[in-house]
């Protein structure tokens, strides 16, 4: 395990502005999103959008990628996820969602997920996961992977590497007339190969015209998940797995989750639109 010290919050910067001609979801300036009551399979037509995106968010997510090293703050990757959706015309789908102040969610280390960009300077050693959703065409995209800073001990590299396979073979287990809890039943069976926990209280979600629709995707094998896919369905799968336990800890801040342990952690996310045979994966650059 790394000898990195514990992460500790920095200071914000001013909230960026989105150019007043894109435009914004309809949870901006409000305490909550209004509860979707439309259906989780969607037209081609949204899916179609709901393609373009997804591209947006995953390439507005490479591009803040390639900024990452020793020395570069959580806050400067927020800065470039956020220019390069405004110049696409996407809107950051996390900015002003339930009052979260940032572009793109930043979880270095021991951070589960919604970690807030800030000053916080990223060192030698460290891992970050990058969480990016565009907001466009009536429809969000979203996609999160884990980052290597620098030189990494073995022991993080190899969680990295395993829980991206995670979400690999998740996907390929996306076939209609499956139930749902297929899906955290392959992430969960390959986690504990080597004894990692699988984060049970963040789950993967529908998302549509809606961020999050209300559907559940659980990445480990819950008996309640018992919604069978069908073709037209558009969600996310995005396990988070642990060196330790995967029981938690939030900041003060409301957002930012840390394993109890502060043992390290790590995701990946694609949104997914289930098709006759499998999954196609809607967030590619």
């Amino acid at each position: 395990m790394s000898g990195q010290s514990l992460l500790v919050p920095g200071e914000l910067s001013p909230t960026r502005s989105v150019p007043g001609n894109i435009r914004r979801p309809e949870y901006v300036g409000k305490p909550a999103p209004t509860p979707y009551t439309g259906p989780e399979v969607q037209t081609p037509e949204t899916v179609e959008a709901m393609r373009h995106a997804g591209r947006i968010a995953a390439r507005a997510m490479a591009e803040a990628a390639k900024l990452i090293a020793p020395g570069v703050t959580t806050d400067e990757l927020d800065k470039v996820a956020h220019e390069y959706m405004c110049d696409h015309g996407a809107y950051p789908s996390t900015l002003g969602y339930r009052g979260f102040p940032k572009s793109l969610c930043t979880s270095v280390n021991e951070v589960i997920c919604h970690g807030i960009p800030d000053s916080t300077v990223l060192r030698d050693g460290d891992i970050v996961n990058l969480d990016v959703t565009a907001y466009i065409g009536g429809v969000h995209g979203d996609n999160n992977a884990t980052y290597l800073v620098g030189e990494v001990d073995e022991e993080s590299r190899l969680l990295v590497e395993r829980t991206r396979e995670s979400l690999n073979r998740a996907i390929k287990a996306v076939k209609p007339g499956r139930q749902v809890n297929v899906i955290g039943r392959v992430i969960e069976s390959y986690a504990k190969r080597f004894g990692y926990g699988v984060v049970r209280d963040f789950t993967g979600h529908g998302i549509n015209s809606s961020f999050h629709s209300g559907l559940i995707i659980p990445h480990y094998d819950s008996p309640h998940a018992t919604t069978v896919m069908q073709p037209g369905m558009t969600f996310t799968i995005e396990p988070m797995l642990t060196l330790g336990t995967h029981e938690y800890d939030m900041w003060d801040d409301g957002w930012t989750v840390v394993t109890k342990d502060r043992r390290r952690t790590a995701q990946f996310e694609h949104t997914l639109v289930v098709t006759d045979t499998g999954a196609e994966i809607l967030t590619l650059p």
